[in-house]
């Protein structure tokens, strides 16, 4: 079997599944297995408009009627909508050796004690369907008061990683809060959903905004010895891997679409997966700051002043929080 530029890349970096269709992960595991599997709202919300997922969606309202007969209303709602992404990820997870990951609610991003309640919970529901809090980790938007819950669930065990990230201060807020994994976003998430938004690059690596943000972040975890792992999302093509596998990450999650390409291609050569030039150096007087002190008050005020950052992750959010919506509409048909 001659080689693929997908078994090149896994030569460099781990890579995991960012779909709930456990289709995808068969498909590519002839291999080697995947690690994890990444999901967020709007890919629980593909998923489950799949015929396929059909019973699985009934399942889950049969289960949350019957265990929960009083509830009623968005809480009936929100209860199905964590059975059903509980349940989906577990048909995943015979595919990898690593974790599944599902993310809190974005209703609950600038409340951090909502944020640990529902973090908790996910923990709790996969337990009671198989699966230990040992192989399960939460992917909580990378807001102040959110990574301030990061920091509170894992010093009780319970593995985060901080989405929605695009800056050097979000970066180190979640190293200070010991979460397992960030994953910094190549592209905006409207990128997926809006025509326009995404643009292509003739050198990504070079070009592409986000590149010396992630490469920075990569060498100043280096530098500070941070054990968080550096896991870019929201990628689009082949050719923005080979440019996010030269920055050397410790993971990348890729959609079926993405690992079809990287499939059906042929390696590149060596130096494509070369770093680009020596990455933009963060500052002293920013590695010194204590981003969580104060209920995250430095981090505030870093998002607040980094226009880029505060519009991508308010649109993150309400994509994913329109996502939760859609799937409660179609939820309500099924009752």
């Amino acid at each position: 079997m001659s080689s693929t530029l997908l078994s090149q890349i896994r030569a460099f970096v781990t890579i995991d599944v960012d779909s709930m269709d456990p289709a995808v992960a068969v498909r590519h595991n002839a291999v080697a297995k995947f690690c994890n599997m990444t999901s967020n709202q709007a890919i629980v919300r593909g998923q489950t408009s799949l015929g396929s997922s059909l019973e699985l969606v009934k399942a889950a309202i049969d289960r949350v009627k019957s265990s929960y007969p009083t509830l009623t209303g968005d809480d009936q709602l929100q209860e199905i909508v964590d059975l059903v992404t509980v349940l989906l990820a577990k048909e995943v997870y015979p595919n990898l050796t690593g974790n599944v990951l599902v993310q809190t609610s974005p209703s609950t991003a600038y409340d951090t004690e909502k944020t640990i309640q529902h973090a908790k919970k996910l923990v709790r529901l996969f337990g009671e369907n198989g699966i230990s809090k040992e192989r399960v980790c939460i992917k909580i938007p990378s807001t102040p008061e959110s990574i301030v819950a990061c920091q509170q669930l894992q010093s009780e065990g319970i593995q985060t990683l901080a989405t929605c990230l695009f800056s050097v201060p979000q970066a180190l807020a979640a190293s200070q809060a010991s979460c397992l994994y960030i994953a910094p976003y190549f592209n905006e998430l409207p990128a997926h959903f809006q025509e326009g938004v995404w643009k292509e690059y003739a050198d990504t690596a070079l070009e592409h905004p986000m590149c010396p943000i992630i490469h920075s972040i990569i060498n100043l975890y280096k530098q500070i010895n941070s054990k968080t792992l550096v896991m870019p999302a929201s990628i689009v093509t082949a050719k923005e891997v080979i440019a996010l596998a030269s920055l050397g990450p410790n993971h990348l999650t890729l959609s079926g679409s993405v690992l079809d390409q990287l499939a059906a291609l042929p390696e590149v050569p060596a130096e494509a997966l070369q770093a680009p030039g020596a990455p933009r150096e963060v500052g002293a007087n920013l590695k010194a700051t204590d981003f969580l002190a104060n209920n995250a008050e430095a981090l505030k005020k870093a998002i607040a002043a980094d226009t880029e950052t505060t519009r991508k992750l308010k649109d993150a959010l309400d994509i994913f929080d329109a996502q939760e919506q859609e799937l409660k509409k179609y939820i309500q048909t099924l009752i």
